[in-house]
This record gives C-alpha cells, sequence and structure tokens, in this order.
C-alpha cells in the first residue's frame, strides 16, 4: 500500500486525537476521569467512530464502549483497544492513541475487503489511571468479570463508593458483571500504547514490541500527629505529621538505589489542617512502587512499610498502611509477540523488544486472554504531562504494523 494512504489515515487518526483532547472536565487542561462528564462524552464520540468503522457499539454497565462485529458468527474474536480516561493536566496521546487507532484499522480492513479467520472488535475502557479511587483498571476488571465485592467498597476524595457512583449513574442496583467472553471466543488483545519513556527515540526505532509489563504495588499512607501553634511550639515538642511524610519521601529516594531496577513514587499528598501557621496534624499520601521482578518489589515493599513504622515510632505519630492495589509482572504471549515482531520487521526493518514499566489494561487482560503490545516513540519520553507527542510518521508505521500483523495472520 502506498505510503500516501498510511499517512491519510494516520491523519486522521490524529485529527481525532485532537478532537478527543478538546473534551475536558477541568477547563484549560486535559482531565477526564471515571464516569465524568467529560469522559461521557469522549464515550458518545468514540461510539459515533467505532459505528461509521461498521462496528456494533454498545457501554457496558461500568462505562466501558465497545465496537463489535455486527451480526452472528462463529469466528473467534480478535480484539484492539486501550483507555480513554486520563489522569489529571494530561496530554493527548495516552490511551486513546490505542483506541482510535483500533477504529482506523477496522475501518481500513473493512473497506479493503480483508478476510480474516477471526472478526475484529474495539475496546474503549473508562478507568485505567486509577484516579478517581486510586485504584487502576476498573473498565478491565469488569470486561474480564474481575471486579470484587471489596472493589465495590472503594471511596473517592468525597467518600463515595464505587457502588454508590454506578448505582447513581445507571438509576439502579448494580450487579458485577460476568467476563464479555470466554478464553475460547478471544484470539487475542493487542494493545497499541505510546511507550511513555525515553528508549525508542534513543535508539532512533518508530515502534518496539512488548516483552513484559512491570508489577505494580499502589498504597496509600496516612501520618497523624498534633496540631499546635507554629510560633510557639518547639520543634522537640512537636508532632509534625508532615515531617514524617517528608522523611518517609526521602526513604522511597533510598528504596530505589536499595533495590536496583525499582521505581517508587509519592506522586499525590494531602495535609490537615493546611494552614501556613499550623504544625500539620495529619497527612496523607500515596504511594507507587513497580517492578519487573514481583519478588524484589515485594521485599521492596515489606522495607519500605518497616522504615515507614519506624519514622512514626521516632517521630511520635500514629501510623497507617493501607495497600489499595498488587498488579503481579505479566510477561506478553510469545505466540503473539512474535507474529507482531515479524509484522514490525517487515514493515520497518526493526526486531526491538523491551518491557514496559507502566501499567497497561493488557495486564488484566492476559488473565484471560492472549496478549501482545506495541510501544509507539514519544518525544522525550515525556507522558502524563500536557506536552506528551507522537509524531504523524509514527503513527502511520504502528498503523501499518497492526495491519500487516493481522492480515498476514496464519495458524500457529
Amino acid at each position: 500500500m502506498p505510503d500516501g494512504t498510511w499517512n491519510t489515515r494516520a491523519t486522521r487518526i490524529q485529527m481525532r486525537i485532537d478532537e478527543l483532547a478538546s473534551i475536558t472536565d477541568e477547563p484549560g487542561v486535559i482531565t477526564r476521569t471515571f464516569l465524568s462528564p467529560g469522559m461521557l462524552q469522549v464515550n458518545k464520540m468514540v461510539a459515533e467512530w467505532m459505528q461509521d468503522a461498521g462496528l456494533t457499539v454498545s457501554e457496558d454497565s461500568v462505562g466501558n464502549v465497545l465496537g463489535e462485529p455486527p451480526g452472528n458468527t462463529d469466528l473467534p474474536i480478535f480484539l484492539l483497544g486501550s483507555h480513554l480516561d486520563t489522569v489529571r493536566n494530561a496530554g493527548r496521546f495516552d490511551g486513546i492513541l490505542g483506541v482510535v487507532l483500533g477504529i482506523e484499522v477496522v475501518d481500513y480492513l473493512r473497506t479493503c475487503g480483508v478476510s480474516l479467520p477471526f472478526s475484529l472488535g474495539v475496546a474503549g475502557f473508562s478507568d485505567e489511571e486509577g484516579v478517581r479511587f486510586q485504584n487502576a483498571y476498573i473498565g478491565s476488571k469488569a470486561f474480564c468479570g474481575l471486579i470484587t465485592p471489596r472493589d465495590l467498597t472503594m471511596r473517592d476524595r468525597k467518600g463515595v463508593t464505587l457502588r454508590q457512583v454506578l448505582e447513581r449513574w445507571k438509576e439502579g442496583r448494580f450487579v458485577i458483571p460476568k467476563a464479555r467472553y470466554t478464553r475460547e471466543r478471544v484470539a487475542g488483545f493487542l494493545e497499541v500504547h505510546m511507550e511513555q519513556g525515553p528508549v525508542l527515540e534513543h535508539e532512533g526505532l518508530a515502534l518496539g514490541v512488548v516483552t513484559a509489563i512491570a508489577g505494580q504495588s499502589r498504597m496509600r499512607l496516612t501520618w497523624m500527629g498534633k496540631a499546635s501553634h507554629a510560633g510557639t511550639t518547639p520543634a522537640a515538642l512537636r508532632q509534625d505529621a508532615l515531617v514524617g511524610a517528608a522523611a518517609f519521601v526521602l526513604g522511597v529516594q533510598e528504596a530505589m538505589v536499595k533495590f536496583p531496577g525499582l521505581v517508587a513514587t509519592v506522586g499525590q499528598i494531602f495535609v490537615e489542617p493546611n494552614v501556613s501557621n499550623v504544625v500539620p496534624s495529619r497527612s496523607i499520601h500515596s504511594l507507587d512502587v513497580r517492578h519487573q521482578d514481583d519478588s524484589a518489589r515485594n521485599q521492596a515493599c515489606t522495607w519500605l512499610e518497616a522504615r515507614a513504622r519506624e519514622i512514626a515510632r521516632e517521630r511520635q505519630l500514629q501510623f497507617e498502611w493501607e495497600t489499595l492495589q498488587v498488579t503481579n509482572a505479566k510477561k506478553c504471549d510469545a505466540t503473539l509477540s512474535r507474529r507482531l515482531t515479524d509484522a514490525m520487521e517487515s514493515v520497518t526493518g526493526s526486531t526491538w523488544q523491551l518491557p514496559s514499566g507502566a501499567g497497561h489494561d493488557t495486564v488484566i487482560l492476559s488473565r484471560l486472554f492472549p496478549v501482545a503490545m506495541l510501544l509507539v516513540r514519544c518525544r522525550h519520553g515525556l507522558s502524563h504531562h500536557p506536552d506528551e507527542f507522537v509524531a504523524l510518521a509514527d503513527i502511520a508505521a504502528a498503523l501499518e504494523v497492526t495491519v500487516e500483523f493481522l492480515s498476514s495472520w496464519e495458524p500457529a
């Protein structure tokens, strides 16, 4: 196929990504969280594009938008997709690229009349980032029938539980869904995603095939001290909750040296009473810990919790450690990854493979189905940031590789 065709279709992908970037819950920045007004508006727009590509569209009980093959068919289904939610003050490509590109792939193959040994579907998941409940993958967990009663008790910052959010949205009792498809029904899942790191750019490559996805633990830490006057309380008599949290943040930096390959982050913090002349009485913050090796991640979490409790004792603080989410490291399916690498080599000449340190819906779907991931180069490795950027030529390359991957499918 002439290069112009890929560039033309990549341009439409870019234009659609820009359209979605204009939909936000916070004027001036891109923010769309679970079942927010902006999120539901995006679902509506994406659903229209899915319909235009010949798919039958539905929105499930947790806000996933699904484009499925029309009519009844005995063929297995191959799924493309990613997530449609964002972090706060996000960029425009994270997650969105994989959904919009998936729709374009379906439209291209339908238009060309390409015969495949399976039908194609596209999934746009409603919550991968976990911003609202500090617990990721609500969308893909529900899609796979993995939501639990405990998940429904999670509370957002306003104290509203996940169950309450879902029941208010649908105006009725929420019933935990079963998996959308049986294991036997799905031939595989491919997620095309911006890299969110600098490796591909450093290597001068547009694309890379993911070998494995890092395991992740998310915690919430609460430090409780005593509010007192900032001008009259001597240092030795203070029970400063923020100082305890600050000492722990330095411990997080120490952990990344102690456990090679570990990445750990405190990215969100709240302070009470949050007054300039009052010693903080309570501090609550996040903790995100990731590693390619689950045993190393678990050891690091054990060390960090022990360090936190030591700091609390030293500073006469009460302390709570709450584990919100644990996701083990996952290897991508070897057969799908080989096919994807062959397609990438055919189009680009490269066979580059790399692990992903970021979490993805692919991790959840891997519990039921064969999965593969294609990463696309991003400028300066920047992601979760307004300046994240993927070049048009790299979008075109990802589109061509995905089409080659599907259209050259042969029995294993």
